[in-house]
Parts: structure tokens; C-alpha cells; sequence
């Protein structure tokens, strides 16, 4: 044998035991799925991401023919339920219902306490996107947002707003909005959307900041009076609401979203076919008109509109840069 051959021979012996290695991997994604799956919802029950995590187990389970179980697991501002979601099994049967806080802000926010990267995590794919909503218990003398502008600055440290928790998309609203509008108002966070919106009603606090699927019923039963909406635009859900910008805040935009992520090792082919039928769901006519009666919008992230796992990745990896400065500007800590 000369010595071509022998390595010749050593080159297709290698690709084998390649290919052999490989092979696990590529069984399971053809299998996949074959039991039930596990959605972490990082928040408590009643809020956003719970809402909008059920929304999507309950399409994506009925497209995959598996289950899906919503599991709510609670605690730092998301990163506790994520975490777990980074330490799991990267076999695409456990995934986590990641939110703008959990995927991008928490990052700067909790700089040195994260316990986990963003590499740390795959894109699936972005689910639905929600502005925020700024209001008041009904009984209120705040009726506009340059009422409460005026009551704060005419009582600067007095006035409280709500928030369903520290690094979220509403606590990072408010902290846009006190330094656009100069005011001094003080964070009260809270473990979810549910107990803070409680608060509010009841009148013990005198304004909070919500996504609008949380808070919209509130709203439209007069339980809570809505000052604003964080978005560019009036939101279709609440058309008589005034947007920040048509309020006087110029240039105010704070968009929450929620999307799907899995453990950064989860095989590709998986994450792909997830992705296409997360894809599939967000372009399906009746979810987008379940989202729009709580105020959401479909994620839109390619040319011809949906998402994909590339598309959301780049997504988040923009979000993370934006936060990162708004936190910065803003002073904003974790309460």
C-alpha cells in the first residue's frame, strides 16, 4: 500500500466515524417531536408573557401534534426561568417564552449578577409585539399625560408608579418618560403584572405602566383610565388613546415583544422546524386577530412579514445595543 492510499484510506475512515457522530444528533431532529414539550413562562400567571406564551403553546402544540406545558417560573425580572431554560437539555423539548427584559435589557441592567450570556440561548422565533400603556385609577385627577407631568414636577418624589417589575419594558418606559418629561416619580415594582394592576385600581398607587394585553380589560371596564401608549402609533385596541408623541414626549417609542428561545446547543434541524411552525402561527389570520383584541401586533421581521430563528437573533442582538444605552442614559437599576 503507498502511503496515498493509506491516507486516503485513514481520510474516508475519519468521515466515517464523523458521520457516525453526527448521526444521533440527525435521528432526533427527524423524530422530533415525540413526547410532550415544556414552555418556561419566566413571569407569573395573568401578565404578558403568560398570555401570550398560552397563546402560542395552545397553536404550536396543535401544528407539532404534541402538547405543549405552560410552566411559570417567576423571579428576577425573568432570569430565573430563563436560566433554567440555559441549564436544560438542548433537545428542543424545554424552551423559554423570552421577553424584551429576559433577552435583552437584563443584560445591561444586571451587568455582573447575569448568570448566563445571550449565546447562551438560540432564536426560535418573535411571537407578538405590544406597546405599553400609561394610566391612573379611574377616580384620578390626572385625566392627560401633562396633568400627571404637572403633579409631578408640582411634587417631585411624591407621586408613585407601578411596574410589574424591575428591568421590564414598563419600568424601562417610565424611566424614558421621567427623563423626557423632567420629572421625578418613584418606581414601585412588583413579582408580575396582576398584584401591580391591583394596586392601581384600588387607588394606593397613583399611576402605573403596563403592556396593553395585561391591562386593556382594566381599561375598557373603567377601572383604570389610560393616559398613553408607548408606540409610534394609536394602538387599534385603544384608539381614543393618545400616543406619547401626541401627548407632547417627541420621538417616544418602546415597543415590548415576546418571542421563543431554546439552549444554544439544541441541533439546528430543530430549531429550524420550530421555527417555521412558530412562523406558520404568526401568519395564521385568526391568531392575528386574537393578538389584535389584546393590543398586539404579528412580529413582521422578514421582507414578506413573520420570523424565522435567523431573523430574530439579529433582532434581539439590536435590542440588546438599544437597551444597553437607554439604561445608561437613564440611570436605571434593579430595584
Amino acid at each position: 500500500m503507498t502511503q496515498k492510499t493509506a491516507l486516503l484510506g485513514r481520510r474516508i475512515i475519519l468521515a466515517g466515524m464523523a458521520g457516525a457522530l453526527a448521526a444521533p444528533g440527525i435521528a432526533r431532529a427527524q423524530a422530533f417531536p415525540s413526547r410532550p414539550l415544556r414552555l418556561v413562562v419566566p413571569f407569573p400567571p395573568a401578565g404578558t408573557t403568560d398570555i401570550a406564551g398560552r397563546i402560542m403553546a395552545e397553536r404550536l402544540s396543535a401544528r407539532i401534534g404534541q402538547p405543549i406545558i405552560v410552566e411559570n417560573r417567576a423571579g428576577a425580572t425573568g432570569n430565573l426561568g430563563a436560566e433554567m431554560v440555559v441549564r436544560s437539555e438542548p433537545d428542543g423539548y424545554t424552551l423559554v417564552m423570552c421577553t424584551i427584559s429576559t433577552a435583552a435589557i437584563n443584560y445591561s441592567l444586571w451587568g455582573a449578577r447575569m448568570t448566563f450570556k445571550p449565546e447562551d440561548l438560540a432564536a426560535v422565533g418573535l411571537v407578538i409585539r405590544v406597546p405599553n400603556v400609561i394610566f391612573v385609577p379611574a377616580n384620578s385627577p390626572y385625566r392627560s399625560v401633562s396633568d400627571l407631568i404637572a403633579g409631578a414636577k408640582a411634587n417631585p418624589g411624591k407621586l408613585n408608579y407601578g411596574s410589574s417589575g424591575s428591568g421590564g419594558s414598563p419600568h424601562m418606559t417610565m424611566e424614558m418618560f421621567k427623563l423626557r418629561s423632567g420629572t421625578d416619580i418613584t418606581h414601585v415594582p412588583f413579582r408580575g403584572a396582576g398584584p401591580m394592576l391591583v394596586e392601581v385600581v384600588a387607588g394606593r398607587l397613583e399611576s402605573g405602566c403596563d403592556n396593553m394585553p395585561s391591562c386593556i380589560g382594566h381599561i375598557r371596564d373603567g377601572r383604570l383610565r389610560a393616559l398613553a401608549v408607548s408606540s409610534n402609533v394609536r394602538a387599534a385596541a385603544l384608539p381614543d388613546v393618545p400616543t406619547l408623541a401626541e401627548a407632547g414626549i417627541r420621538d417616544f417609542e418602546a415597543t415590548a415583544w415576546f418571542g421563543v428561545q431554546a439552549p444554544a446547543r439544541t441541533p439546528r434541524p430543530i430549531i429550524e422546524r420550530l421555527g417555521a411552525e412558530i412562523d406558520a402561527v404568526t401568519r395564521d389570520p385568526a391568531y392575528i386577530a386574537r393578538i389584535a383584541e389584546l393590543g398586539g401586533a404579528p412580529p413582521a421581521l422578514t421582507p414578506a412579514g413573520g420570523t424565522s430563528p435567523e431573523a430574530f437573533e439579529a433582532f434581539i442582538r439590536s435590542e440588546i445595543t438599544k437597551w444597553a444605552e437607554v439604561v445608561k442614559v437613564s440611570g436605571a437599576t434593579v430595584d
